[in-house]
């Protein structure tokens, strides 16, 4: 993967060489390209980010979730560049991100939580302007902006002034930029935010083939996205790390309490006061109406237990016909409340 010379900047953007720095053909060599050891962020007697270590291989796609508030965008703005740690230290395409911070930002491509566009610009305008910023070549520019468009679906609106467009296309526009200089690691924070579904499987495509070629960090609060597009996730709460395992492994982890899905014939009240005198039982998690109007709940056992008999010998003691029964699998929001509420 070749790279063009750079140019002098005097403005930080991901992306951008600065002067004097020769910025070298990939980073291949490297086997971890995103390392936080002890990574920590405290702003004044608040501390956003705790302790925070990690490690990301090439041409993984990890996701990095959390609640709002957890310290996903303070760790993805210390990895770029854009805030320096108060504590720890962190290592993109094997480069210091304070020490090293101009090689670290030649290689990496950010898409922050504000899509970086100027409106009053055209989209052909502002991807040359950050195509020079970037120090990427005038003979580059053109072929590089047309990778870009096309992959990203924003050639209809080249020549139409940003501020014009939907939040969909700035986003896209967004994505460009963050794409423009083909960077071997790229920071994406909530990349579908404001997409119509249509173009949210487009983007989603988009960066599934980015893996094994590019090393993704994927900030995002749809979980289902995770899903789809990671092999790998971490998940921070109150600052801290506190999972980071494949998302199968975490269901996993959530299949030793059982939920057990029940459709009975009663009243919600009815069926919901039942199921929750059953022993065996720690909570009844939700209760509606199917299409037959028949009450429909989600149980959760406790710990160990399996009450799917005494909830049978229940509703037959109480003349309610049992209509089905089945256990639910853990699925990913599962785990990830049960995380949170722990730590919390």
């Amino acid at each position: 993967m070749l790279r063009a010379k750079p140019n002098r900047c005097n403005f930080f953007l991901p992306g951008c060489p600065a002067r004097g720095i020769t910025v070298r053909a990939g980073a291949g060599a490297v086997r971890a390209m995103i390392e936080a050891t002890g990574l920590g962020k405290r702003f004044g007697p608040r501390h956003a980010v705790r302790d925070v270590t990690f490690s990301i291989g090439a041409g993984e796609i990890v996701g990095f979730l959390g609640p709002n508030g957890a310290g996903k965008t303070t760790t993805l703005r210390m990895l770029t560049g854009f805030l320096p740690p108060t504590s720890g230290e962190a290592r993109v395409a094997g480069f210091d991100v304070v020490s090293q911070s101009m090689e670290v930002r030649s290689r990496i491509g950010y898409l922050p939580e504000t899509v970086p566009v100027y409106r009053d610009l055209t989209v052909s305008a502002y991807l040359e302007f950050v195509g020079r910023l970037k120090g990427i070549a005038r003979g580059e520019q053109a072929r590089r902006i047309a990778t870009v468009v096309d992959a990203c679906g924003i050639g209809d609106v080249r020549g139409r002034r940003i501020g014009a467009l939907s939040r969909g296309y700035r986003q896209r526009v967004g994505l460009a930029q963050a794409l423009l200089n083909d960077p071997d690691v790229l920071f994406l924070d909530e990349p579908t935010v404001g997409l119509d579904p249509k173009q949210i499987v487009e983007i989603r495509e988009l960066i599934k083939s980015l893996a094994g070629r590019r090393t993704v960090l994927l900030s995002t609060h749809i979980l289902p996205e995770v899903n789809v597009l990671c092999r790998r996730v971490l998940i921070i709460h109150q600052g801290r790390l506190v999972a980071d395992a494949r998302p199968e492994d975490l269901r996993a982890r959530g299949q030793g309490t059982l939920r057990i899905e029940v459709e009975a014939r009663a009243p919600q009240d009815t069926l919901a006061a039942l199921l929750a005198r059953v022993a065996g039982v720690a909570a009844v998690d939700t209760v509606d109406i199917n299409a037959n109007g028949d009450a429909r709940a989600r149980v959760t056992a406790h710990d160990g237990d399996d009450p799917r008999e005494a909830i049978v010998a229940a509703l037959v003691a109480a003349g309610i016909g049992l209509r089905s029964m089945s256990v639910a699998s853990a699925s990913l929001e599962d785990v990830f409340l049960e995380l949170v509420t722990r730590e919390e």
